[in-house]
């Protein structure tokens, strides 16, 4: 693939090409020159965009899709397409398919079908066997084989023994442990938030309360064992200021939050929409405000779509019995870009990610491979079903105002334009 990019302004926080507009020059998927002006002397394909910008190449740290076992949700092939065409060079593809991804071969499985594809994709084991929370899995061998963490996706450790000893075992091997924050006996079947407003449409409420009696336990339990912990997907304001005092301890936490909590409230519910049904329940106002800033701040290390595609057999019926979950990639950047700003929302997705699963990190050096996604961040539009690339169509942003679009991305010498 060779390609002359022209005129993008580079988005790069903390890089001395931060800010500047360049071409870059990609021979053979190699960074051959990065300069104020090139010339095309070889006759490369040519991109240029009103108000293109470039960063290093995404990566989504929750992504499901189905494949193995439940392909009618989504498949392989199809959802890293909407990977890359949502911006995103590597996702880590969280471990609930039917058989969950418990042992090396599941891992092996998914790095060995997704080799060819644009996106990169990282698999994250289950915690325990068969995410049953009765026994550990075999954490080292899929580690071995290409896991980047082990997590009971959207399900706690409720055995507190069985997390200290996972934190404790994973030390021997530089381990990085999910643990789900909701603790189930109060969370009334997670069906909503709980608040003034849907207790008055007839929700069983699943309080704030829920979600920080388990981070406080995690706590203590990561304090006692001096371990690693990843808390995926907070929604609370409390959750973020018991997680921020940790770190301000010491504590090796960290944590991410959907999309879906920096935008929406539990008053979407209004119409018993079952889109809007996720797990952490949308939260209030003043929960969403506090996401926002724990970006800003640094204490929130990673965005993610929390994409989770649901066939509509289970997810078109009451609300009560409709199972959680929304698409998010195809509309993850026009979304957050609203509310967050550029420089944090990349450092989100493109060190902050690398650095949290100790990957390698794309750069803006000559002779490196490229590794990049072309966006423009100012184009402003409304996310409909017909921008829904995914094969299930459960998403929770339909009719939002987006501003931003992603054009293109650039790895492994491939190369996917949106145009």
């Amino acid at each position: 693939m060779n390609l002359l990019i022209k005129s993008a302004v580079i988005i790069a926080p903390n890089h001395p090409l931060h800010r500047k507009k360049r071409d870059l020059l990609i021979q053979n998927g190699i960074v051959k020159k990065i300069d104020k002006s090139i010339e095309n002397k070889e006759n490369f394909q040519v991109f240029s965009h009103k108000n293109l910008h470039i960063s290093l190449g995404w990566m989504d740290s929750s992504v499901s899709f189905g494949e193995p076992g439940l392909e009618e949700r989504e498949t392989l092939e199809n959802g890293l397409k909407v990977a890359a065409a949502s911006g995103f060079t590597a996702i880590a593809l969280n471990p609930n398919s039917q058989p969950m991804i418990d042992d090396a071969s599941g891992v092996i499985y998914l790095k060995s079908k997704s080799q060819s594809a644009l996106t990169d994709v990282y698999p994250i084991g289950t915690f325990s066997k068969g995410a049953e929370g009765k026994d550990m899995a075999e954490w080292y061998d899929m580690k071995q084989n290409g896991a980047i963490a082990f997590s009971d996706h959207k399900k706690p450790i409720q055995n507190a023994n069985l997390l200290k000893m996972g934190l404790l075992y994973a030390q021997s091997f530089d381990g990085l442990l999910y643990s789900f924050p909701q603790e189930t006996s109060t969370s009334y079947g997670n069906k909503a938030n709980e608040s003034a407003f849907t207790l008055s449409l007839g929700f069983e409420g699943s309080p704030s309360l829920s979600e920080e009696l388990q981070i406080v336990r995690d706590l203590h339990l990561l304090e006692y064992t001096e371990g690693k912990l990843h808390i995926p997907t907070i929604s609370t304001e409390k959750s973020l200021k018991l997680i921020k005092d940790a770190q301000k301890k010491g504590f090796n936490v960290s944590c991410s939050v959907a999309a879906h909590h920096l935008i929406l409230t539990d008053h979407q519910l209004e119409e018993f929409d079952s889109n809007y049904k996720v797990n952490p329940p949308l939260r209030s106002e003043k929960d969403i405000k506090a996401m926002q800033k724990g970006v800003k701040d640094g204490n929130i290390a990673l965005l993610t779509s929390d994409h989770q595609p649901m066939d509509i057999e289970n997810k078109k019926k009451e609300f009560s019995y409709a199972k959680h979950g929304t698409i998010g990639m195809e509309s993850f950047f026009g979304a957050v870009n609203n509310i967050i700003e550029l420089d944090d929302f990349i450092d989100c997705i493109t060190v902050n990610p690398r650095i949290v699963f100790k990957l390698p990190l794309p750069e803006f050096t000559e002779g490196t491979t490229a590794n990049f996604t072309l966006f423009d961040p100012n184009t402003e539009w409304e996310f409909t079903e017909k921008d829904i690339l995914s094969s299930s169509k459960n998403s929770a942003f339909i009719g939002q105002k987006m501003k931003g679009k992603v054009l293109g991305v650039i790895n492994k010498n491939q190369l996917h334009l949106n145009l």
